[in-house]
Parts: structure tokens; C-alpha cells; sequence
């Protein structure tokens, strides 16, 4: 074939019909001497995603390292457990737990807070498309102020290696404490997102998954802004929190989070008219443990002043 005579187009559709699959050498020569400017562009854009694609093959074969060492010692489900959101202020922690299948490489994995939220997406349905198993646990903003947000993490872990169809035979986790309840060999490895290809994968699951999660809490609670940050303390959610107080996604025991929330009791407080009234904001204080017994004193003087003055009327 005279690639001479081939137009642009023509030549665009051969280079990238199949992403990722080299074209011969003789071709690639004679691109090179075409002296056609669209060439030029189109066989620079073909080298880079060669080159790229030769970078992922090789970053898998490198975070495939660790989990080769274990299935040399005999073990064949091995699972890796991460985690997505301890930091924020709104919003439950979501925990997964991923067997890939040693046959089914998935390039492109990484800690999923280096991709972009298109790359996530994309590389969240390869997994859940070639994995040999993924579960997903997810524990609530209420547990989180019950337990503490270690607590819940782990409790979110336990639920998604116990709901793995598949029963592993060992675990990665990632960072540097292994996860307590699990009758199962574990290690901890630190930045495992970034070194491990099942750690990593875990970590895109779970970060969708709980993404997923705050854009519908976003159609509830727009003025927080849920669906840009997260739940995450950004600027705008601390503003929205300052304005509006606490919802009921909220973590309370947070500290900032409870800042605002006592606010917005004081607030109410002075505001009551009438016993009902007061007695509804009793029972929320009450239902509340996550006030320092400072501010606790301060709520029960301005109900104490409040219920005085509203049965004066």
C-alpha cells in the first residue's frame, strides 16, 4: 500500500483502530518520511500512546510484585482492602475488597486519588468486569460518631472482606495496622495503593462507590456543595456549614462539625417560643453525647434562662 495516497483520516483510523496495538515497522518508516504535517501529528500521537501504554504494562508487572511473592507461597485469593473517606465531615466510610484474577491484567491502576474522576470511572467497570470477586462495606456517619473513625474503618473492612463471594486466603491492606476480626493471614502495606495492583483496585472501587453516594446526597443538600467536594472540608462546605449548621449526614463528633452544631442549638435555644419547643431541643441535645461538658453547661443555662422566660407568658 502507497500510504502516500492515504488521507488523513484514513491514516488516523489505521494508527488507532486498536488502541495499544503496534503497526509495523515498514509503515511506521514510511510515515516517518511523509512529509505531510497531519502525519507528522497523527504518528506523534500514536508513538505517545504506545509509549504510555508500554508504561502500564510495566507499572502492573511492577505493583504485581508483592501479590507474586504470596501466590509463590501457596496462596490463591488474595485480597486487597483500602478504604475512601476517614477525612471528611459528611458522609459514611465505604471500605472494598478486590481478588483480581492473576490472568486478567487491568493496566492503568493506581491510587485513586491520582486519576482523574473519568479515568475512576472507566477503570471502576474493568474491575468489576475481570475481577475474580469485589464486595464493598459501608458503615454510616452515625456509626462514625459512635465508634470513632478508626473504629468504623475497620468495621467497614470486616463487612466488605466478609461479603467477598469468594473466600480469600489472604490480605493486603493499606496502610500500617492490620485489620482486627479477620480469621486470616494479613499484612499492612504502607502507601499499598501505590505499590500493590489489588490494593490499588480496591481503592478505585471504594472511592467510587462512596463519590456515588454523596452526588445523590448532593440532590438532597445542594447548598453544601456535596457534589464538588465530597463532604471533605472544603471552604464551601465549612461556609454552608456556618450558615445552615449541620445535616443529618454530618459527622457530629467532628470538631468542627460540632462547633457549628452548638451554634445552631444556642441558636434555637434563644429562639424557642414556647415549652414544646424547648423540650424538642432537650431531647436533640440529649440524643447528642459529642458536646464538651463546657458547652453542655452552657445549653442547660440558656434552657434554664429560655424556660423561664417563655412561662412567664
Amino acid at each position: 500500500m502507497d500510504w502516500r495516497k492515504c488521507t488523513i483520516k484514513e491514516l488516523e483510523d489505521l494508527l488507532f483502530a486498536s488502541s495499544g496495538t503496534e503497526i509495523d515497522e515498514a509503515m511506521l518508516e514510511a510515515l516517518d518520511n511523509d512529509e505531510r504535517s497531519g502525519v507528522q501529528k497523527l504518528l506523534a500521537r500514536y508513538r505517545t500512546m504506545v509509549y504510555e501504554e508500554k508504561a502500564r504494562r510495566m507499572r502492573w508487572e511492577k505493583m504485581n510484585e508483592f501479590s507474586r511473592k504470596i501466590y509463590a507461597r501457596g496462596y490463591r485469593h488474595i485480597v486487597g482492602v483500602d478504604e475512601a473517606g476517614r477525612g471528611p465531615l459528611a458522609g459514611p466510610v465505604v471500605a472494598a475488597a478486590v481478588i483480581l484474577d492473576p490472568e486478567e491484567p487491568i493496566y492503568g491502576l493506581d491510587d485513586s486519588k491520582k486519576l482523574t474522576e473519568k479515568k475512576r470511572e472507566e477503570l471502576y467497570e474493568i474491575i468489576m468486569d475481570k475481577a475474580l470477586a469485589v464486595a464493598v462495606g459501608i458503615v454510616s456517619n452515625e456509626v462514625i460518631d459512635q465508634v470513632n473513625i478508626l473504629q468504623a474503618t475497620f468495621q467497614a473492612m470486616n463487612e466488605a472482606v466478609k461479603k467477598l463471594p469468594l473466600v480469600p486466603d489472604y490480605l493486603l491492606v493499606d496502610g500500617n495496622m492490620e485489620v482486627p476480626g479477620l480469621d486470616l493471614p494479613q499484612e499492612a502495606v504502607i502507601n499499598g495503593d501505590l505499590k500493590v495492583n489489588c490494593i490499588a483496585a480496591a481503592s478505585i472501587i471504594a472511592k467510587v462507590t462512596r463519590d456515588r453516594i454523596l452526588l445523590e446526597y448532593d440532590q438532597v443538600y445542594p447548598e453544601y456543595g456535596f457534589a464538588r467536594n465530597k463532604g471533605y472540608g472544603t471552604s464551601e462546605h465549612i461556609q454552608a456549614l456556618r450558615l445552615h449548621g449541620p445535616t443529618p449526614i454530618h459527622r457530629y463528633s467532628f470538631t468542627i462539625v460540632n462547633k457549628y452544631y452548638f451554634q445552631k442549638v444556642q441558636d434555637a435555644l434563644q429562639l424557642a417560643r414556647n415549652k414544646e419547643e424547648l423540650r424538642e431541643i432537650g431531647y436533640r441535645i440529649a440524643e447528642f453525647s459529642f458536646f464538651s461538658e463546657e458547652n453542655l453547661n452552657i445549653l442547660r443555662r440558656l434552657y434554664q434562662e429560655r424556660y423561664y422566660k417563655v412561662s412567664e407568658k
